[in-house]
């Protein structure tokens, strides 16, 4: 209403505009309009799941036209998760890393500032740096400011932050807690939009799965039809309808009803077959091949096993390099905020250094002249010369944290405090409780990085404490796992030992039959055989 307001009084004025400039000026308002920015973002997070490839070009061309900062923020962040559900995290870290170059924080609205670290935490997530991830959405989540704001915007990357914290409650099998985080995400959603209207089926998939892994059918099975039927009326959302088929095939498969899970994967691989949703693609991949393996049908199992193994490679080299960009583009923006504040600091104390400075050159050259004629004026000149020095270290310290506190870590390496040794403990309790060692890329470094422990630390308290080295470690770990899952699960009983080797997370049969053999005294086929007797009898 005020931009025509605005318009009518130019074409009433007598001054003559030409048409050129006119048109610019029409441009200019039109451009800075708010609500046409949000349905334009809006449609670009629906084609988000629809097409990656769309979405991305779609984004890149309101990017390229659209001069607003925090515009540009939000549409990075929509192609650098468009990126991401293709598998490409590579490109999505450096879709991000553009973002954090191009600003500095503290220019940023308070909105901003939280979709940054929303955003951050996300990445974290994508990479499996889950601890990482969890730190910053609980920081986030603790300011009641934010919880108890009613700016749209603001309530929708709540939402978007509980729903990160119910995945990473998942990943560590939490399930209560994952439940009642989505609970919460829910509470601060509408149907007001699109994105609003995505996250909420998101939601729905999510709980579905949760509510079947603690084996609450009745639940799980109205929650996820319903979610189905939902987006079946729709049919502009081929990535979530077709999560939550695989989600569906999940339950047949449980409950070796293994055609019906093979339909329903079929059904949702058919919707992203032709697309570039790798991510989504791989789930299916696995659970055909486990589902086909599972009715014996050799050719088919190998097809969608070759597949999922090709494809979990491709992502899987990406997310690695992806982890080494993020670490290393994280540690640069520290270093460049730390400087920064060194910068401001001298900048706004500049005055006060000149000023003690030439106080200090007269004292100390006052008491050079008069140190030998007054021994009371030397010992006062001393105690000064001392408190200086003392000051301009303690200045120093605070300045250059990072530099002075790194020799301390090397020179007491071997130390550690029993506090971190029981915080390392902890969370190394937590790991074993996941199934996160079973990823054949779990390394110490990765796991350093994802527990936010330093690897030399991890190392130590893991010789010491697992009486192993990090691979006897998580082999063992691998081993009791696949036991456990052999004991009480007989689906297993008649998966071949190779297939075995691989879901344990071990790179050949050879050392998955080695390590079995080290841990439970027999091979794995002796141990299925004696299974297998227990079971009959």
């Amino acid at each position: 209403m005020k931009n025509n307001l605005s318009i009518r009084k130019i074409l009433q004025s007598k001054k003559r505009i030409p048409a050129l400039l006119f048109m610019f000026f029409l441009i200019i308002i039109n451009g800075q309009s708010g609500p046409d920015f949000e349905i334009l973002a809006d449609k670009a997070f629906l084609k988000l799941y629809q097409n990656s490839d769309e979405c991305i070009n779609y984004t890149q061309g309101i990017l390229v036209s659209d001069q607003n900062l925090e515009h540009k923020i939000i549409l990075q962040n929509i192609i650098s998760q468009a990126f991401a559900m293709k598998g490409d995290y590579v490109q999505s870290v450096n879709i991000f890393a553009q973002k954090e170059e191009a600003v500095q924080r503290n220019s940023l609205s308070y909105f901003m500032q939280i979709f940054s670290d929303y955003n951050l935490s996300d990445q974290y997530q994508n990479l499996g740096l889950y601890n990482q991830s969890t730190r910053i959405i609980s920081m986030l989540l603790s300011d009641q400011k934010l919880l108890t704001n009613n700016d749209p915007k603001l309530r929708i990357t709540i939402a978007k932050l509980y729903q990160l914290q119910a995945l990473n409650s998942g990943i560590n099998k939490n399930y209560p807690a994952a439940l009642k985080d989505l609970d919460k995400s829910d509470q601060y959603l509408s149907n007001k939009n699109e994105e609003n209207k995505i996250i909420v089926a998101e939601n729905k998939i999510f709980r579905s799965f949760y509510l079947l892994k603690q084996n609450k059918l009745t639940e799980y099975k109205e929650v996820i039809e319903n979610v189905i039927s939902d987006l079946e009326n729709q049919k502009n959302k081929p990535f979530l309808l077709s999560l939550a088929y695989e989600n569906l095939s999940q339950y047949y498969f449980v409950n070796q009803d293994y055609k019906t899970c093979i339909e329903k994967l079929n059904v949702g691989l058919s919707l992203v077959h032709e697309l570039p949703f790798n991510n989504v693609k791989i789930k299916i991949y696995e659970s055909l091949s486990k589902a086909y393996y599972a009715i014996h049908e050799d050719y088919k199992y190998n097809y969608y096993n070759q597949l999922y193994h090709n494809l979990k490679a491709q992502t899987d080299s990406s997310s690695r390099e992806g982890i080494r960009y993020i670490v290393k583009l994280v540690e640069t923006n520290q270093n460049k905020s730390l400087e920064f504040q060194k910068q401001e600091f001298l900048r706004s104390f500049w005055p006060f250094i000149i000023s003690l400075s030439l106080i200090i050159t007269a004292l100390f050259s006052f008491f050079l002249i008069v140190k030998n004629k007054n021994k009371d004026l030397k010992k006062q000149f001393d105690f000064f010369e001392k408190q200086i020095s003392q000051k301009s270290q303690l200045s120093y310290d605070d300045t250059l944290l990072n530099k002075t506190t790194i020799p301390e870590k090397k020179a007491s390496i071997n130390k550690i405090s029993r506090e971190k040794e029981e915080e390392i403990l902890q969370k190394l309790e937590e790991f074993e409780k996941s199934d996160r060692y079973l990823n054949k890329n779990m390394s110490l470094s990765l796991l350093s990085s994802q527990m936010g422990v330093n690897t030399k630390y991890l190392s130590e308290i893991i010789n010491t404490n697992k009486e192993k080295n990090f691979n006897g470690y998580i082999n063992k770990l691998r081993i009791n796992h696949i036991a456990k899952l052999l004991r009480n699960n007989p689906v297993f009983l008649n998966y071949k030992v190779s297939y075995l080797a691989e879901y344990s997370g071990f790179s050949s049969h050879s050392t998955f039959t080695t390590v079995f053999k080290s841990v439970t005294g027999m091979s794995p086929n002796t141990y299925i055989q004696e299974i297998s007797k227990s079971k009959i009898i």
